[in-house]
Protein backbone atom coordinates (compact mmCIF):
# COMPACT_ATOMS: atom_id res chain seq x y z
CA UNK A 1 0.00 0.00 0.00
CA UNK A 2 1.32 3.44 -0.88
CA UNK A 3 1.11 6.65 1.12
CA UNK A 4 1.59 9.19 -1.68
CA UNK A 5 0.53 9.62 -5.26
CA UNK A 6 2.86 11.57 -7.53
CA UNK A 7 1.88 12.78 -10.98
CA UNK A 8 4.82 13.76 -13.20
CA UNK A 9 3.74 15.04 -16.64
CA UNK A 10 0.74 12.69 -16.54
CA UNK A 11 2.73 9.68 -15.32
CA UNK A 12 1.29 8.17 -12.14
CA UNK A 13 3.77 7.09 -9.43
CA UNK A 14 3.34 5.93 -5.86
CA UNK A 15 5.60 6.41 -2.84
CA UNK A 16 5.85 5.42 0.80
CA UNK A 17 6.82 7.64 3.71
CA UNK A 18 10.15 6.98 5.44
CA UNK A 19 10.88 7.58 9.12
CA UNK A 20 14.30 9.18 8.58
CA UNK A 21 13.18 12.81 9.01
CA UNK A 22 9.92 12.91 11.01
CA UNK A 23 9.72 16.69 11.46
CA UNK A 24 10.25 17.31 7.75
CA UNK A 25 7.79 14.57 6.83
CA UNK A 26 5.13 16.15 9.10
CA UNK A 27 5.67 19.59 7.51
CA UNK A 28 5.44 18.16 3.98
CA UNK A 29 2.33 16.11 4.86
CA UNK A 30 0.64 19.18 6.36
CA UNK A 31 1.36 21.18 3.17
CA UNK A 32 -0.07 18.53 0.80
CA UNK A 33 -1.13 18.65 -1.94
CA UNK A 34 1.98 20.19 -3.49
CA UNK A 35 2.39 21.04 -7.15
CA UNK A 36 4.73 22.97 -9.38
CA UNK A 37 6.77 23.18 -12.53
CA UNK A 38 9.97 21.29 -11.87
CA UNK A 39 13.49 21.87 -13.07
CA UNK A 40 15.72 18.95 -13.97
CA UNK A 41 19.30 18.46 -12.74
CA UNK A 42 20.63 15.20 -14.10
CA UNK A 43 18.22 12.48 -12.98
CA UNK A 44 16.57 14.71 -10.39
CA UNK A 45 13.46 16.86 -10.61
CA UNK A 46 12.92 19.63 -8.05
CA UNK A 47 10.23 22.25 -7.50
CA UNK A 48 9.46 25.00 -4.98
CA UNK A 49 7.24 24.14 -2.03
CA UNK A 50 5.76 26.38 0.72
CA UNK A 51 7.64 24.58 3.49
CA UNK A 52 10.41 25.96 5.70
CA UNK A 53 12.20 23.26 7.69
CA UNK A 54 15.88 23.16 8.71
CA UNK A 55 18.23 20.30 7.93
CA UNK A 56 17.15 17.38 10.09
CA UNK A 57 19.11 14.20 9.25
CA UNK A 58 20.42 15.61 6.00
CA UNK A 59 22.64 13.77 3.58
CA UNK A 60 23.86 14.24 0.03
CA UNK A 61 23.99 10.63 -1.24
CA UNK A 62 20.47 9.19 -1.46
CA UNK A 63 18.86 6.03 -2.82
CA UNK A 64 17.19 5.75 -6.21
CA UNK A 65 13.56 6.77 -5.74
CA UNK A 66 14.18 9.14 -2.84
CA UNK A 67 11.77 12.03 -2.34
CA UNK A 68 13.62 14.65 -0.33
CA UNK A 69 13.26 18.21 0.91
CA UNK A 70 16.19 20.55 0.26
CA UNK A 71 16.34 23.17 3.04
CA UNK A 72 18.82 25.26 1.04
CA UNK A 73 16.13 26.22 -1.44
CA UNK A 74 12.77 25.10 0.03
CA UNK A 75 12.26 22.59 -2.76
CA UNK A 76 11.05 19.01 -3.01
CA UNK A 77 13.33 16.71 -5.01
CA UNK A 78 12.67 13.42 -6.81
CA UNK A 79 15.81 11.34 -7.45
CA UNK A 80 16.01 8.44 -9.91
CA UNK A 81 19.64 8.37 -11.02
CA UNK A 82 22.93 10.27 -11.15
CA UNK A 83 23.10 14.05 -10.91
CA UNK A 84 26.03 16.34 -11.82
CA UNK A 85 27.20 15.97 -8.18
CA UNK A 86 27.17 12.14 -8.27
CA UNK A 87 30.17 9.94 -7.74
CA UNK A 88 29.31 6.97 -9.95
CA UNK A 89 25.70 5.89 -10.38
CA UNK A 90 24.25 6.94 -7.01
CA UNK A 91 21.91 9.93 -6.87
CA UNK A 92 23.55 12.84 -5.05
CA UNK A 93 22.10 16.19 -4.01
CA UNK A 94 24.06 19.44 -4.34
CA UNK A 95 23.97 19.77 -0.53
CA UNK A 96 22.23 17.85 2.30
CA UNK A 97 18.57 16.95 1.84
CA UNK A 98 16.00 15.47 4.23
CA UNK A 99 14.61 12.23 2.74
CA UNK A 100 10.87 11.88 3.47
CA UNK A 101 9.62 9.17 1.09
CA UNK A 102 10.66 6.57 -1.46
CA UNK A 103 9.07 6.13 -4.90
CA UNK A 104 8.01 2.53 -5.51
CA UNK A 105 8.95 2.39 -9.22
CA UNK A 106 11.00 5.16 -10.88
CA UNK A 107 11.08 3.68 -14.41
CA UNK A 108 8.55 6.20 -15.78
CA UNK A 109 10.82 9.09 -14.77
CA UNK A 110 13.47 8.09 -17.32
CA UNK A 111 11.01 9.25 -20.02
CA UNK A 112 10.85 12.82 -18.67
CA UNK A 113 12.54 15.40 -20.91
CA UNK A 114 13.69 18.59 -19.22
CA UNK A 115 11.38 20.00 -16.60
CA UNK A 116 7.97 18.60 -15.79
CA UNK A 117 4.78 19.48 -13.97
CA UNK A 118 4.70 17.61 -10.66
CA UNK A 119 1.89 17.04 -8.17
CA UNK A 120 2.33 15.23 -4.85
CA UNK A 121 -0.70 14.28 -2.76
CA UNK A 122 -1.86 11.71 -0.28
CA UNK A 123 -2.87 8.46 -2.00
CA UNK A 124 -6.68 8.39 -1.80
CA UNK A 125 -6.56 4.59 -1.56
CA UNK A 126 -4.44 4.51 1.58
Amino acid sequence: MSDLRLTVDGRQLTARWTDENPETRAAIEEALPLAGDASRWGDELYFDVPVDVPTENGREAVEVGSVAYWPGGSVLCLFWGPTPASEGDEPRAASPVNVVARIDDVSALSEVDGGASVRVELDPGR
